[in-house]
């Protein structure tokens, strides 16, 4: 994948702005690198509190949805939250909940399941619903696409509240979009055109947080009492990655701290089994470690797993469940793997990899994995990818774009082909006939305006920053920068013509390079890479020669200059404590 590396050029008083908030001038830099510039957005992003976060009446419906809720309790009528069988879905069910239960109503829940029933509600969870005598439905982090399903809903004179945070369906004609609405009862969904709510990023279990916190205000229950689902609430922001700006980041940073002394025994049995009990539980670790347990039992068994280990008042009993959630989630690592070595090779073996937008067929795939496979060719080609499975009455789809491209809107265009089909500009999901596959492939292609120059890879440099200035404060410092993640990502630093004094393979894997690398101050550090390590050697190979790459594992003088970007970071080991920087591009 090709590379260009920019530096960052905004502009400021970094000086200034380093004193009147007491930081270094270089985070000053990064914090302007973010789009945040008032003093005030620059309060916020440092030292914003759950006192800070939007009220929920600012919410279109908010007001209408509370007030049918309220009535519904008071009359001891059936109420049962509709949730997805994603991390963002989970949570988001697990908030309503534990929220309406203590707000004294007679709820109970429901999760589609991903083979069977697929994404969002249907009738048959209607008909279940109906069957149960349920009076009222709370759909969250779906329903807003839900139009023929909510009609059959409400023919069957159930009260429907739909609760989500996805994109507006919509048609166009004559050059003009016109939305499309379920005909609930209320739509609480920020993204909703006529919404005033100021912060239009948030999942869905933030919607639902919004909505219990409304609740709690209206029955006179203690705000504070809401704090305790925070946590949920951010464990959802960060797993269905959302833009770590605004109120998010609030959430998250609250969420996390939390999270480390958590008194859900599931989470907690989660964060044990997975030894994150340091005290130094991030964003990272709700993304790449919490986050895939969670999502593994919708994917490969079904997502009531993971509310029910949520829900669970036994140790013994939530041991066992984040047991069997981590197992299906290694399980997930394996079959992904395959996964993708497959679309890979039919990638690279076709037309397909001269195509701009990537549709890849991999009928033998787990149909739960299609979205983790697209975002993997995203990431090697940096291209929009959508991977196909065989399902019931044809083939499903889950898609993972690029910043060029809108996936939602693009795919709107192409609705005819589709049976069912939902998402956001950078992601999507959808259900076709077979047959329409290579009719999308052909389409999609044929009409989009992305240019190669899209499909370059555009490295954001933070600071030009030579390791010789690297201190432990600074590295401290970086931590007030946190909770890293999308929108607001790890900084950059580079340096260019760095000499390497060493390398060596390292793990258990062999899949780790442990370099010692000089600049021309004659400083010295070490420098890991996690990254793909024969491409690396093929790069130092190409441009300078076998006998010179031999030279450098083998610790001589060598002629290898690398330039490189990174994070610093500090190693420590038997009680000592090194500077070194993760290297996470080279040329």
């Amino acid at each position: 994948m090709l590379e260009k590396w920019f530096v960052q050029a905004k502009r400021a008083d970094f000086d200034k702005m380093g004193e009147v908030f007491s930081i270094d001038p270089v985070i000053a830099r990064i914090i302007r690198n973010r789009e945040v510039i008032t003093e005030e957005d620059i309060k916020y992003y440092l030292n914003g509190t759950l006192c800070d976060l939007h009220s929920p009446w600012l919410m279109k419906d908010m007001d209408k949805a509370v007030k049918i809720i309220k009535d519904k309790i008071k009359g001891q009528k059936t109420i049962r939250v509709i949730g997805d069988y994603d991390i963002d879905g989970v949570n988001a069910t697990y908030i309503l909940l534990k929220g309406l239960e203590r707000c004294g109503a007679q709820v109970d829940t429901d999760i589609p399941d991903r083979m069977k029933d697929g994404y969002g509600i249907n009738e048959s969870l209607i008909d279940d619903a109906f069957e149960a005598g349920i009076d009222t439905i709370i759909t969250c982090d779906n329903g807003i696409a839900a139009v023929a399903q909510t009609a059959y809903a409400r023919q069957l004179n159930m009260t429907v509240i739909i609760t989500d945070h996805h994109d507006i369906p919509f048609e166009e004609k004559d050059g003009m979009k016109k939305e499309i609405y379920p005909m609930a009862n209320a739509i609480v969904n920020p993204k909703q055109s006529n919404c005033s709510y100021p912060f239009k990023q948030i999942c869905g279990a933030v919607v639902a947080y919004k909505i219990v916190q409304a609740l709690y205000e209206e029955f006179n229950i203690p705000e504070e009492e809401c704090h305790q689902w925070i946590e949920f609430a951010a464990m959802a922001t960060v797993g269905d990655v959302m833009d770590l700006v605004g109120e998010n980041r609030i959430i998250v940073r609250e969420g996390l701290r939390r999270m480390k002394s958590t008194k859900n025994k599931g989470l907690a049995s989660l964060i044990t089994l997975n030894g994150l009990t340091d005290g130094n539980l991030s964003s990272y670790h709700i993304g790449f470690v919490i986050g895939p347990c969670i999502n593994a039992g919708g994917r490969l068994d079904t997502a009531k797993r993971a509310l029910e280990l949520l829900n669970c008042d036994s140790i013994e009993e939530a041991g066992k469940l984040a047991g069997d959630l981590k197992n299906l989630n290694d399980s997930r690592k394996s079959l992904t793997l395959k996964g993708l070595e497959t679309a890979l090779e039919l990638i690279e073996a076709s037309e397909l990899k001269k195509d701009k937008v990537l549709i890849v067929y991999l009928p033998k795939c787990h149909e739960s994995l299609a979205g983790i496979i697209a975002g993997r060719i995203r990431e090697n080609y940096n291209k929009p990818a959508i991977v196909f499975t065989d399902c019931e009455g044809g083939a499903k789809g889950s898609g993972r774009s690029i910043e060029a491209y809108n996936m939602f809107e693009e795919l709107s265009k192409c609705k005819d082909l589709f049976t069912k089909f939902g998402g956001h500009p950078m992601a999507a999901g959808l259900s076709l006939p077979k047959e329409n596959i290579d009719i999308l492939r052909l389409r999609l292609n044929k009409e989009t305006v992305l240019t190669e120059e899209d499909f370059i890879a555009k490295i954001m440099i933070d600071v030009p920053m030579p390791i010789h200035y690297i201190t432990e404060k600074l590295i401290r410092d970086l931590e007030i920068l946190e909770p890293f993640g999308k929108a607001n990502e790890k900084p950059l630093f580079a340096e260019k013509n760095l000499c390497i004094l060493s390398a060596r393979i390292l793990g258990k894997n062999q899949n780790v390079l442990k370099l010692k690398i000089q600049n021309n101050t004659g400083c010295t550090m070490d420098a890991l890479y996690f990254g793909n390590i024969d491409k690396f050697q093929e790069f130092l190979s190409g441009k300078y020669g076998e006998e010179e790459l031999k030279a450098m594992y083998a610790g001589r003088e060598n002629k290898i200059q690398l330039s490189i970007t990174y994070y610093p970071t500090i190693n420590e080991y038997n009680g000592c404590r090194t500077l070194q920087v993760i290297i996470k591009n080279y040329c």
